[in-house]
């Protein structure tokens, strides 16, 4: 294990440059960083669209609960993996031993290019766009300069402005020091948890109506919009694209394992805070839903305006003044989540570089012993996807390659198991390796089902991940020579 940073003197201080990372994270850290990064604006949206493609609030509760029975599973064996192999970088350096060092970097590469950066920038947008509702003058519409004409104009908005402050922030404060990274999570988590929390309640004990989701006839009627049932294999499938925004909206519970090498005794913290954040999650993700159901018509949920589930469910509840008090929450949720992707992402990058497989300098760490070059870094093109707008299409490309993630992160066990036998393993997956090879099997099937009902936007995801073996390759002959 890496031992602490050693104290020094304010003379030392001075010009003292850490080696090495600290181990400042407690259990509570850990558990909030999961349950944190989990909870964005997901669940207050994402219903919506999943009741449309179900058309049924039995089948709309049953792909939230399988979804977080799926994350649940995925999380069991990925403590095995974080017990074991403590460090920065977390599932690229289980890639990295699994499957060797390309499959590491593709690992790494995809969450610099797209994934980690990709949702920083939409969460980050998100927050701006919900403070919109607290103050217009934030809107995509308010444009404070532009460039050319036409589908190719470029737009700086207010909506952009914030969220490039939100971002900036963020990165500055985590680059001040890991506790204060880890005191705003702790807030931000404990804040925006309270507030789901409140609206499941008031939802779950309101009573409901006759003609409202949970006490619908037909609850378990799966159909189309148009009226036609779904049945069989047509059942099935509109059940794996359904669960495509419950899942996403519970990822990010493996970024606990990128800051693995800073986390006290990770041999018991970690295992403890992947299980209780997850299970705290899709607890609360399930209930949100049944709260849902109970306060609005299944109509209501379909085509709740804009998607904004929550809010509708909160107007329902507390009149026409709770889209106010909902955007508040949301911001909440979002500023805390964008703090957790920001702390957590760039340990990968800061992995990856040292390893020389990124650019040298962003190995490096700051006199507050984080890796500052790396967050900035991270930051920067953050800063770039969200100038561009291109976010939101590159996070629909690399769906299923992150799911496909997932399911190599699962078989990794699997595959260290069988590799490397002697190694110490604190914590070990039950059932295995029937948990394993279950979620193995779920998640291969929905990739298919994306791959042959969305190939627009799912090939192209894998483009941008094998784009990165020419790179891969570069850096290794750049760092031969």
């Amino acid at each position: 294990m890496d031992a602490l940073a050693p104290a020094q003197t304010p003379e030392q201080g001075r010009a003292f440059k850490p080696e090495r990372l600290v181990r400042g994270m407690s259990t509570f850290d850990a558990t909030a960083l999961v349950v944190g990064s989990m909870i964005g604006s997901g669940i207050f949206i994402v219903s919506a669209e999943s009741a449309r493609v179900l058309g049924s609030p039995g089948w709309l509760l049953a792909a939230w609960t399988i979804a977080g029975i799926s994350t649940l599973i995925a999380a069991l064996c990925c403590a095995e993996l974080a017990a074991m192999l403590p460090k920065a970088g977390g599932q690229y350096v289980f890639f990295r031993e699994a499957y060797g060092p390309l499959a590491g970097f593709l690992f790494g590469w995809t969450m610099f290019l797209v994934i980690q950066t990709g949702t920083i920038a939409a969460v980050a947008v998100a927050f701006a766009k919900f403070l919109g509702v607290l103050w217009p003058a934030i809107s995509t519409q308010n444009e404070i300069f532009g460039l050319g004409s036409g589908p190719r104009r470029f737009s700086f908005t207010t909506v952009k402005l914030v969220g490039l402050t939100v971002i900036a922030l963020l990165t500055w404060s985590n680059a001040t020091g890991l506790k204060t990274g880890t005191r705003t999570q702790n807030l931000f988590t404990v804040a925006k948890f309270a507030a789901l929390l409140g609206l499941t309640v008031l939802g779950l004990f309101s009573g409901g109506r006759p003609d409202h989701g949970i006490a619908r006839a037909g609850f378990f009627q799966a159909q189309k919009l148009t009226g036609e049932p779904l049945m069989g294999l047509a059942l099935a499938a509109a059940l794996g694209t359904a669960m495509v925004g419950p899942l996403f909206s519970q990822s990010a519970w493996n970024n606990v394992t990128f800051a693995g090498e800073e986390v006290r005794n990770p041999e018991r913290t970690l295992p403890q805070a992947l299980l209780a954040g997850c299970l705290i999650v899709t607890t609360i993700y399930v209930a949100a839903n049944v709260a849902y159901l109970n306060v609005l018509p299944f109509s209501g949920v379909q085509h709740a305006p804009e998607d904004r589930v929550a809010t509708a469910a909160a107007t329902a509840l507390l009149g026409p003044g709770a889209a106010a008090v909902m955007a508040a929450a949301i911001m909440i949720s979002t500023f805390g989540c964008v703090n957790g992707l920001v702390l957590s992402g760039a340990r990968v990058s800061f992995a990856m570089a040292r390893d020389g497989l990124f650019f040298s300098r962003l190995s490096r760490l700051n006199e507050a012993a984080v890796p500052g070059a790396a967050l900035w870094a991270q930051a920067l093109w953050c800063a770039i996807l969200v100038l561009s707008g291109s976010y939101s299409d590159l996070l629909k490309y690399v769906i299923s390659a992150d799911l496909l993630f997932y399911v190599l992160l699962v078989l990794a066990v699997i595959v260290l198991r069988r590799k490397q036998p002697a190694w110490p393993r604190p914590f070990r997956a039950p059932a295995y390796p029937f948990l394993p090879l279950l979620y193995a099997a779920g998640g291969t099937i929905l990739i298919i089902i994306l791959l042959v009902g969305n190939p627009r936007t799912t090939w192209p995801g894998y483009a941008l991940v094998l784009a990165g073996v020419p790179v891969y390759f570069f850096w290794r002959r750049g760092r031969a020579a």
